[in-house]
């Protein structure tokens, strides 16, 4: 588990160095010490991280709007206090699509819930390769960062606790993520070991190795440690380019209802003709469907299934994954 760094918003010298870093700090002219008025926008702020990343004296900038959000749907009988989630809550909270149907053996495939989404036939692909390889199972769930994120800290807990529970009675020993948000937010809950679904695939020797440098857009949850990114360069000759100028994708922390303009601007200094390169499902298909079309995912790459973010029926996909 990561060390979280301080949350203690005294300790803030306001040197100004998170706000000139981040565009929801810099449209109101606060910084990660003003709690005051954070506490007015808590479901404002992205979640990125690079509050974070840049603060001089380590201040966790994410952590502390996590726990202002935490107490804000305490205080509000656990319910968020916040209009605009609806349809996430419902479909989150006790995930919708759910499907354990195909679990077998010590070690699963959680492809998540936006990989299906946007790939579905190399989620099939996965799915029936690991199975031949090594008798892999598979598992549809959330798990439960989305819920977190609003807040709702009693029913994450609840969420994480199910998950372990399906898994253990089970057998399982270990789950193969595609996400790098279920990677991150599950190492540290589970019993159970969390690896990277490019750690299994080159310990069976599947996948082609990639002899270009390629431009990578790194997603949130993986910015500051390139945990995941560390197991995907087994499969790059040479030290891939990140993209340091890019603060989010514009889909973090839930807050692209609240701040739409800003969920845009992040994305400005992209050239929309060059070739990007992500890991996150997530931020692949946003970028799409923002315009960026020649955006790609390194999972795709190396498996070669040469497959397009199906982005028109991305919802119709997942709600899928529940009979397969």
């Amino acid at each position: 588990m990561k060390e979280n760094k301080s949350v203690d918003e005294n300790a803030c010298v306001h040197c100004g160095v998170c706000q000139k870093n981040c565009v929801f700090l810099k449209k109101y002219g606060i910084d990660i010490g003003d709690t005051e008025k954070l506490e007015e926008l808590a479901y404002h702020c992205f979640l990125c991280g690079k509050c974070t990343e840049v603060c001089p004296i380590g201040i966790d900038g994410r952590q502390k709007i996590l726990q202002i959000r935490r107490q804000k749907v305490k205080e509000n009988n656990n319910k968020i206090p916040e209009k605009g989630y609806g349809m996430l809550k419902i479909e989150k909270e006790r995930y919708l699509f759910r499907n354990y149907k195909n679990l077998s053996g010590k070690s699963v495939l959680f492809p998540g819930c936006n990989f299906p989404s946007f790939y579905p036939k190399t989620t099939r692909y996965l799915a029936e390769t690991l199975k031949e390889k090594a008798g892999i199972g598979m598992v549809f769930d959330c798990c439960g960062k989305p819920i977190a994120e609003l807040g709702m800290e009693d029913r994450e807990n609840q969420i994480i606790e199910k998950i372990q529970t399906k898994l253990t009675e089970q057998g399982v020993e270990e789950i193969i993520t595609l996400c790098p948000n279920c990677y991150a937010f599950l190492q540290p809950r589970l019993d159970i070991r969390v690896v990277s679904i490019y750690e299994k695939l080159a310990e069976f020797g599947i996948g082609k190795k990639i002899e270009q440098r390629l431009t990578v857009f790194t997603p949130c949850p993986d910015r500051e440690d390139g945990a995941m990114l560390e197991t995907i360069k087994y499969y790059l000759s040479q030290q891939p380019e990140q993209l340091k100028n890019i603060q989010c994708c514009g889909l973090g922390g839930c807050a692209a209802g609240k701040e739409p303009e800003l969920a845009d601007e992040m994305l400005e200094s992209l050239d929309r003709n060059d070739k990007i390169y992500t890991y996150c499902a997530s931020c692949a298909g946003n970028l799409v469907r923002r315009g960026y079309e020649r955006t790609e995912h390194l999972l795709i790459e190396i498996l070669g299934t040469k497959e397009r973010p199906d982005t028109h029926k991305s919802l119709l996909n997942r709600m899928k994954t529940k009979y397969w």
